[in-house]
């Protein structure tokens, strides 16, 4: 087997096994911020700020893996800028533009981003 199709191959897995630790991870984190916001409205704050939160990680994750063992750190940074961009995107444009309570949706994605960036160098070894 040739190594494009090995290192594909275990970019592949990499991401399907941080993404199912990512939907677990999520979800737990999902119901504790919905116990905390129970307001009419905020469930799908919460909701929607997750399905937010693991489509950036998934991509950002990607980018970690791609950039290979000696570049992990430009990649990780880049990965962060993501994070901080998708944020500011989420607070000015995207909450008011799908009429999200404000305060839910921008504490649920900055909670989900960041239980996911902690375990995320679990699986960069992978």
């Amino acid at each position: 087997m040739s190594e494009t199709v090995q290192a594909k191959g275990g970019l592949v897995r990499a991401v399907a096994l941080f993404g199912a630790a990512q939907v677990v991870l999520l979800v737990v984190t999902g119901f504790v911020l919905a116990w905390l916001f129970r307001a009419p409205g905020d469930l799908s704050a919460v909701v929607t700020a997750g399905w937010v939160a693991l489509g950036v990680q998934l991509l950002t994750f990607a980018i970690v893996r791609l950039a290979g063992p000696e570049q992990v750190i430009a990649a990780w940074g880049v990965g962060v800028l993501v994070r901080f961009a998708v944020v500011a995107l989420w607070a000015f444009l995207l909450v008011p533009a799908f009429g999200l309570a404000a305060t839910p949706a921008l504490m649920s994605l900055v909670a989900f981003f960041f239980v996911s960036t902690v375990v995320e160098p679990l699986f960069l070894n992978i």
